[in-house]
């Protein structure tokens, strides 16, 4: 089949494929260490399950055994002619693309399932992990004897006097030399542990979401299980468990009562000073007893920070530091005495989820699997898991009464629950292919709507998961809802209340013939931007007359930012598409652009003039039209309420921090503007930003100048020679016959009151035989 189709994209017989090597994994290593198996797994390897046959596009040069490639930008893929197809995805195809393409190409649009499985192969993803993490690493390989030995040096090293540090040991080395190699390879197996948990880690996710990869994966994840084990207890040797109950016992003792008046501390100045010294040497002390590896003897030294920059030949400092020595010992006898035998046997069985990568911040650096844990912690880890599944990063452990009571308390660093509190699950029914979280075809891909399946909250997961490159804005469906633009929080949100509905598109579904990207990049920019308002320089007959206040405006000053020109047009597009620009706020780590705010909103002025009553005063005074379509235009204001303190900003104000439309702004409409006088506006920024024109409401607004401009001529008598009666009387019969494009947004009363005032100025105009500029005589 797969030659076939090729064979009708060209009947050249250049298209001829056989005789090309098969795939082979890449060997490259990437950021992580780790020993690779000895036969390497490559992507033809893979059951592609439900997206087997999908269509993808590839490339391929004109000669006869070319590669296919998946990106047309690919470093092997070196001719000019280059030949584009859609084959479906098979084994077959998959044998026939470049190294490159297979290890680290990028399949398809970001956020489609089709993508997101592939992605999840590629790079460091599935394929690398299997691989990773299996067998010591060629580079840093250490015998189980050498791991032994170094834990067995630094257990008896704890007490060692610093000063016999050059005395030789065994193989002509000296004590501080063993003991610097035995810590090296303490941190090296500690490394390697936690690398082999978070590649398990990562390979495990992983496959919760193809399940059809669980059987073929499995002598791979045995392999990586196995060695993980091997080197927990490698590690494990490194770690006193009585060390981390007596350290528990110490974090748990209540403050002593300090020796404050102690007169052997005096050298150390005010009463207030010994207090702080002492209160510091207690803080330092119980941190010191929460690192495993550090013993009494280590934590005895702590007694020369209290006389820290006094000189060690003044009187009172042997005094001062043999009695904070005394101190320390005494917590130290405390500590062992809390930490009684029977609390020693490990009774109490938790329930923990490791800390990882937050979904919502993919771009900031957030801290990797097994991060942030302090090294008790991880001495806990090592020492008393009974059970763990690393995929979704829950361990069982059964500790000590007071490593539990420790683990328990709002101070730890690992988020724990007494075993009981957590009920066995069942096990998810994956026979219905409705399970939750699975990705397949039919919840993100553009497949036909009637066809798509609802969206879950493990689906979103897995959205963040798989594909960190994900649309912000999504057009959805529900039936209580409709159709709907929403952000992937507000939606993730909705689902935790139970709502029920499919995606429809994201931004990179939507067709590019539509936006029209080359043609407006191309398009001239409006004369006299900033002229646009009455009284700024430009006729309100121009043409361009409010141009900056449209749609077309704003899709310039989105593509006036350089960066992710494509993807902020669409954007755009779907965006447009919200009633209530509210809706859009994703937070501050999935919100939209700049780019597209400034596309949505503007920050010029709207001039209300022709909508405004007749007057006496000849520069206010108004026609007295109706708003019509402008009626319901939207303002954003970070503060519309007079009893509210401060000033209203605009969202786009450099004093509105967010720079963008947020939840809790006010909405207000132009009849909200043109009813109320007691906003408080910023003077900087004018207070709110207006929600751009459409072509419907731009039409009626540029209308409604031209016919306000006669009038206030014909009220004035300012004519000119250029606007002699016949002049004017064209231009009435032109807005005369001049019509919205919707005629759903012109009511009645407003279509009735727009003839009879221009019905009302023609007859002026007519009744006057000239209109002349001032000093003119009337003919």
């Amino acid at each position: 089949m797969m030659n076939g189709v090729l064979q009708r994209l060209d009947e050249a017989p250049v298209w001829c494929l056989e005789g090309v090597a098969a795939l082979r994994g890449s060997s490259c290593r990437g950021a992580e260490s780790g020993g690779l198996v000895g036969i390497e797994l490559s992507l033809a390897d893979v059951p592609l399950g439900p997206f087997e046959g999908s269509l993808v596009t590839v490339y391929s040069a004109r000669s006869k055994g070319a590669n296919l490639h998946v990106s047309r930008q690919c470093g092997q893929l070196r001719t000019s002619e280059v030949r584009t197809a859609d084959v479906p995805l098979e084994t077959a195809m998959l044998r026939r693309l470049c190294s490159r393409c297979a290890a680290w190409g990028v399949w398809g649009r970001p956020g489609t399932g089709l993508g997101m499985f592939l992605g999840a192969l590629g790079g460091t993803g599935l394929l690398y992990q299997l691989q990773s993490y299996v067998e010591p690493d060629e580079e840093e390989r250490w015998s189980d004897r050498e791991a032994r030995e170094a834990a067995e040096l630094l257990r008896t090293e704890q007490d060692v006097d610093p000063d016999d540090d050059e005395e030789e040991v065994e193989g002509g080395i000296s004590r501080r030399e063993a003991r610097e190699d035995a810590e090296e390879l303490r941190g090296l197996i500690f490394a390697h542990w936690r690398g082999a948990g978070r590649s398990l880690h990562r390979a495990q996710a992983t496959l919760a979401h193809f399940p059809w990869l669980e059987e073929w994966a499995k002598p791979s994840l045995t392999v990586k299980t196995r060695y993980l084990e091997t080197l927990r207890s490698q590690a494990a040797r490194f770690v006193d468990p009585e060390e981390l109950v007596v350290a528990a016992a110490a974090t748990a003792l209540p403050v002593p009562e300090l020796p404050h008046a102690d007169p052997a501390f005096a050298v150390l100045g005010g009463n207030d000073r010994v207090s702080r010294a002492l209160a510091d040497l207690w803080h330092r002390w119980q941190s010191a007893a929460e690192r495993p590896w550090e013993g009494p003897g280590t934590r005895a030294y702590l007694s020369y920070d209290i006389v820290r920059g006094i000189r060690s030949n003044r009187k009172g400092y042997d005094e001062a530091r043999a009695e904070a020595a005394c101190l320390i010992a005494s917590w130290e006898e405390q500590a062992q005495a809390a930490a009684t035998p029977a609390d020693r046997a490990p009774r109490c069985r938790l329930t923990t989820q490791m800390p990882e990568a937050s979904h919502a911040m993919p771009r900031h650096g957030a801290r990797d699997f097994l991060d942030g844990l302090d090294t008790w912690t991880l001495g806990v880890l090592l020492t008393w898991t009974v059970d763990a599944n690393w995929g979704s990063g829950v361990l069982t452990l059964e500790v000590p009464d007071l490593v539990a009571e420790r683990l328990l308390s709002p101070v730890s660093s690992l988020p724990c629950s007494p075993a009981a509190a957590a009920p066995d699950l069942p096990e998810p029914d994956r026979s219905s292919g409705r399970q939750p979280g699975i990705v397949r075809p039919g919840v993100f891909d553009d497949t036909p709507v009637f066809d798509r399946r609802p969206v879950t909250l493990d689906h979103l997961r897995a959205l963040h998961t798989l594909g960190p490159g994900a649309d912000e804005l999504y057009l959805v469906f529900s039936a209580s809802g409709g159709a709907e633009v929403l952000p992937l929080d507000s939606i993730e949100k909705r689902l935790a209340k139970g709502w029920l509905g499919v995606l429809i598109a994201g931004a990179r579904d939507l067709p590019g013939s539509v936006l029209g990207l080359q043609e407006l990049e191309q398009s001239p920019e409006p004369e006299a931007r900033e002229a646009q308002l009455p009284g700024r320089g430009q006729d309100v007959h121009d043409p361009n007359f409010g141009e900056g206040l449209g749609l077309a405006e704003g899709t310039r000053r989105t593509l006036r930012h350089t960066e992710d020109r494509n993807l902020n047009l669409r954007l755009l597009a779907l965006a447009r598409g919200a009633h209530d620009l509210r809706s859009l706020d994703g937070g501050r780590t999935g919100g939209l652009p700049v780019a597209v705010w400034h596309g949505l909103l503007t920050e010029d002025r709207l001039s209300l003039a022709p909508f405004r009553q007749p007057g006496s005063d000849r520069w206010r005074s108004g026609s007295g039209l109706s708003l019509g379509p402008l009626a319901a235009v939207q303002l954003y204001t970070t503060n519309a309420s007079p009893l509210i303190e401060g000033k209203g900003h605009s969202p786009l104000c450099r004093h509105a921090h967010e720079r963008a439309v947020v939840a809790g702004d006010d909405l207000l409409t132009v009849a909200d503007l043109m009813a109320r006088t007691d906003f408080d506006w910023c003077s900087k920024c004018g207070g709110y930003a207006l929600r751009r024109l459409s072509d419907t409401q731009l039409s009626y607004y540029r209308a409604a100048h031209r016919l306000h401009d006669i009038k206030r001529r014909l009220d004035h008598g300012s004519g000119t020679p250029d606007t002699a009666s016949s002049t004017m009387i064209a231009r009435l019969d032109e807005l005369a016959a001049w019509q919205l494009d919707d005629e759903g947004e012109w009511c009645g009363s407003d279509s009735w009151q727009w003839q009879d005032t221009i019905r009302e100025l023609r007859r002026r105009a007519a009744r006057s035989h000239a209109v002349t500029s001032p000093g003119e005589p009337t003919s």
